[in-house]
């Protein structure tokens, strides 16, 4: 299992505008499998990164909302 780093805003219909991102912890398999368990959300995904190493513990310990989901 994997921590990925998800960058969404939270409306679909909606331009992404920078301002306006969110983000959220989801542990996964894979980055598809973390956007199925993502996809009856109404988030406009920008971006998904794979958190491992130096920077998950950098995003553990200065993040303030670190609180990973599950996609299992």
């Amino acid at each position: 299992m994997a921590v990925f780093k998800v960058f969404f805003q939270h409306n679909k219909d909606e331009v992404i505008v920078r301002e306006n991102t969110n983000t959220i912890y989801v542990e996964g398999e894979t980055e598809e499998q973390v956007r199925r368990y993502l996809k009856d959300r109404n988030y406009n995904i920008e971006f998904i990164t794979k958190l491992e190493g130096a920077h998950l513990e950098y995003e553990k310990e200065h993040s303030d909302h670190f609180n990973v989901e599950n996609a299992q």
